[in-house]
């Protein structure tokens, strides 16, 4: 049985199918938990009970929301390119679902164990903007144009600090692999030896950027000005829309696993005495999406000129100066190992 899966083409696509499964379908039932604690934080946040009637606590309202999004006809706007139409919302679920195929939740836990998964993630993140722009250019309508436009200057604009920022957690590890990233971590001092210590200022900086990346408030710009009624997505309903959500709450919580691994210890254990696992890597995942939703319920809306402004003339240069710093600090081997982690990285 074993040789079926290792050394037969079919049993290996099996294996690989397999595998793919394990990790998107227990991904896609957390996702419509996940959308239910969102509302639940806000709802509480608001005084208000939120999701409560569907199910016990409410519990079965975003399975609810995804049969109604099933069943619903598909509108399609008379003039709009079908073909581009219907492909945008599915580059953008698939694309979201690809970045996941190199992120371990677990020593060895990992579809692909790849050397360079950091660019991996940011190659495949970098292409989730042609969804966006091909379903506002497909609508032939100019206000999802717009929103399109806005979303798309949005996602590169800080994509850029977010490079920058991951660049100088590389130049501490020496890698660009996520396992290797963790295992510099692993230095025994718990959650003091993780990297949110030596690179401390640049987790608000990279948690930061990542809402603006993913268009959650208070920078949801592209799809919440009044005069873009919806922004780029503002013509899709039914299954369409819905591919939509879940690649942008898809890319949320890979953005929760982006923080969690490279500044919070992925599945270490805070503590030396408590064994390290999945565990701990759900934990710290689910924490980060608390503050996102947190940051979602208490912070105003900014203007997209203050948005700008802030990802080109704080973070840019913030991040830039960061990378320089940590240079010199990983070169000369400043406090030790602190900065300089190759051999604990592998």
């Amino acid at each position: 049985m074993v040789e079926f899966f290792t050394q037969t083409n079919t049993g290996i696509v099996l294996l690989t199918l397999g595998q793919c499964l394990l990790v998107l379908i227990p991904l896609l039932i957390s996702l419509a938990f996940l959308m239910y604690a969102d509302r639940k934080i806000w709802a509480a946040v608001q005084m208000r009970k939120g999701p409560n009637i569907v199910g016990p606590f409410g519990l079965l309202q975003s399975f609810a929301d995804f049969l109604k999004y099933i069943v619903k006809e598909i509108v399609v706007p008379a003039g709009a390119d079908k073909a581009v139409f219907f492909l945008a919302p599915m580059i953008s679920f698939v694309l979201a679902v690809v970045a996941w195929s190199v992120i371990p939740f677990n020593d060895g836990w990992v579809l692909s164990d790849i050397n360079v998964a950091i660019l991996f993630v940011f190659a495949v993140s970098s292409l989730e903007v042609y969804g966006v722009i091909m379903g506002g250019w497909a609508s032939n309508s100019k206000y999802p144009f717009l929103g399109s436009l806005r979303s798309a200057a949005q996602m590169i604009s800080y994509e850029v600090s977010l490079g920058l920022i991951i660049i100088g957690v590389i130049i501490s590890t020496g890698s660009m692999n996520f396992g290797a990233i963790v295992a510099a971590q692993d230095t025994g001092a718990g959650i003091f030896g993780w990297y949110w210590v030596a690179h401390f200022p640049m987790l608000f900086l990279f948690f930061i950027s990542a809402l603006a990346e993913t268009n959650r408030p208070p920078f949801d710009l592209p799809e919440a000005e009044s005069e873009l009624v919806a922004g780029y997505q503002v013509e899709y309903s039914s299954t369409p829309f819905l591919l939509f959500m879940i690649g942008e709450l898809m890319a949320v919580v890979l953005m929760c696993a982006l923080v969690s691994l490279l500044f919070l210890g992925g599945w270490l254990s805070p503590v030396g005495f408590l064994p390290d696992g999945i565990f701990w890597m759900v934990i710290k995942m689910a924490a980060c999406f608390f503050v996102f939703s947190m940051v979602k319920a208490i912070t105003p809306r900014y203007r997209y000129d203050q948005l700008m402004r802030i990802g080109w003339k704080v973070f840019l240069p913030m991040s830039l100066a960061w990378v320089v710093l940590v240079s010199f600090l990983a070169k000369f081997e400043v406090a030790g190992s602190m900065w300089a982690r190759w051999t604990l990285g592998g």
